[in-house]
This record gives C-alpha cells, structure tokens and sequence, in this order.
C-alpha cells in the first residue's frame, strides 16, 4: 500500500532540487533572483508538479522525464499566486505563513518577479535537449498545453471572471466554469503534460482528462470550504476572506455539508476514470483523496 506522505516527501525533494538548480544563483546581489526564489521556495505542497510526474509514471514513462515540465508548471503557479496577492487583485498579506512577495519586497519588485518566472518556465521547457522528431512533438504539446491554461483562456481569463463576479451572487453552472479556469486549467495541464511525456495511448487520454477534471474542481471546493473553517495557523493565511470579499463559493451556494459532498462526489467520479489502470497510478489515486482530506 501506498504511503502518500512519504511519497508526497520524496517527490518534493526531487521537484525542489530540479527547482533551485534552475534558478541561477549570482556572486552579486541580485534583487528580482532574491524575489523569484523567496515565493518559488516558500514551501508550497508542490501537487502540480507531483500530478504531472505522478501522471508520467502510471502512463507507463519514466517519472524522471517529466521533471523539466513539473519545474515549469510549478513556476507559472507561483507567478500567478505572487499576483494574485497584489493590492490590485487580492491584496493578501500573508501566503505559506510568510509575508506576500510584495510586502516582503514592494509592489514592483513582486509584479517584475512574477514576469520572470513566468518567463523562466517556458525557457526551461524549451530548453530540453532533444534526439529525435517523437520528443520534440511530445515537448511542443507540453508547452502548448500549459501556455493554453495560463493563458487568456485559461487562469488568467478564470482571474478576471473572479474579479468581476464579486459582489455579485454567480450560479452554480457559472461558478463552476470560473474554477475550472481559474483553478483547473494548470492542475489539468500537470496531469496531460505528464500523460504525453509518459507516453500515454491516446485512447486512454480521455480517462486521463477526466480525473483531472474532477480533482482539479475538487481542489477549489475544497479551498473554499477552508477559507470557512481552516486553521489560519495550519493554512498560513487568513480565513473568512470570501465572505469579506463578497465572493461566491461553493459554501455560499451550497452550504458547508452539501459542499463537502460535492467534492467527495468529484473525487469519486476521478477514481472511477483510473479505474483501468494498473498500480502505477495508486499516487494519482492517493492523491484525489489527498486534495479533499487536506487541512491546507
């Protein structure tokens, strides 16, 4: 039997090895690298990059091959989360426990280090040596298949539905198709990316697509239930906040108890699509019941 945490530790180490031997280090003070490098390492729980490795391994490919694009899909997370916590989208103090990226350095400097690792991420995925047609095809779906959900038509057009909904009471229908962009988009990205450089049977893709479909809205009811009754100690960041925003959720919708059924349905529906699949995928399945049981 699978033991997650030890698994989830193992995997972290690697993913944060891969991370900081990518970002150059200089013998001269550099502002923007102490900046990219204190949101990059502030100990997040990684599931992005650890679904795109975890996906490369149960679709029958070496884990170890995926690691450039879980690099990469960790650093536009970061990007978006350092502007998400601007005073013009969220205006968050406190992300990981630890002061916001601008309010550890200033708003400029937050803005300027969010660009670069934005920037960085598709530097690394293009930096791949390649020997062969069939790789270069597999590395050039991967990065269209991230720069789609980072893109105007994935998070970012997710965050711009987010600011615009507040204040306003959205459907369920509505506040779904919000998340799947806003949240979804990369978590469905991790799991495709490593899917193609695992060498996935395209027949079996859908399967794939739709587990990550499911854990990804899975992971921001989850969110929002403990924006109501987190530990602000345990999460690292306050609590209470959509309710101080206005913002619709899914508690606010639903309730505390339909919401937490909701996502117990989701993860349901994500371990039926790996149903076919063999040990291999026993982490993406850990994993599913991981994002609704976490306390942050």
């Amino acid at each position: 039997m699978l033991d997650l945490d030890s698994y989830l530790t193992s995997q972290k180490k690697r993913i944060n090895r891969a991370l900081e031997s990518l970002l150059k280090t200089s013998d001269k003070p550099d502002r923007i690298l102490e900046a990219m490098t204190y949101s990059l390492m502030a100990g997040g729980k990684r599931i992005r990059p650890v679904l795109c490795v975890a996906a490369a391994e149960a679709a029958g490919g070496n884990p170890e091959d995926a690691v450039p694009a879980a690099c990469a899909l960790e650093m536009v997370h970061t990007y978006s989360l350092i502007h998400d916590d601007l005073p013009a989208m969220d205006d968050d103090a406190l992300r990981r426990g630890k002061p916001t990226c601008h309010m550890a350095f200033d708003e400029a400097t937050a803005i300027l280090a969010g660009d670069a690792l934005l920037t960085l991420a598709f530097q690394t995925l293009a930096s791949i040596e390649l020997s062969n047609a069939e790789q270069a095809a597999k590395w050039l779906r991967v990065i269209r298949l991230i720069s789609f959900a980072a893109g105007y038509c994935g998070m970012i057009q997710g965050q711009m539905l987010d600011i615009t909904s507040e204040g306003r009471q959205l459907t369920l229908a509505e506040l779904k198709s919000l998340h799947r962009l806003k949240t979804g988009a990369l978590i469905e990205a991790s799991i495709s990316s490593g899917a193609v450089l695992g060498g996935l049977n395209s027949n079996k893709i859908s399967m794939f697509e739709s587990y990550a479909q499911n854990i990804g809205l899975a992971f921001q009811v989850t969110d929002d239930i403990l924006n109501v009754e987190g530990d602000p100690e345990i999460m690292g960041k306050a609590v209470g906040t959509d309710k101080l925003r206005n913002k619709s959720t899914y508690p606010s919708l639903l309730g505390l108890k339909k919401s937490k059924d909701f996502a117990g349905k989701l993860v349901e529906n994500a371990l039926q699509a790996l149903e076919s699949f063999d040990q291999k995928a026993e982490p993406l399945r850990a994993i599913a019941k991981y994002i609704v049981e976490r306390k942050k």
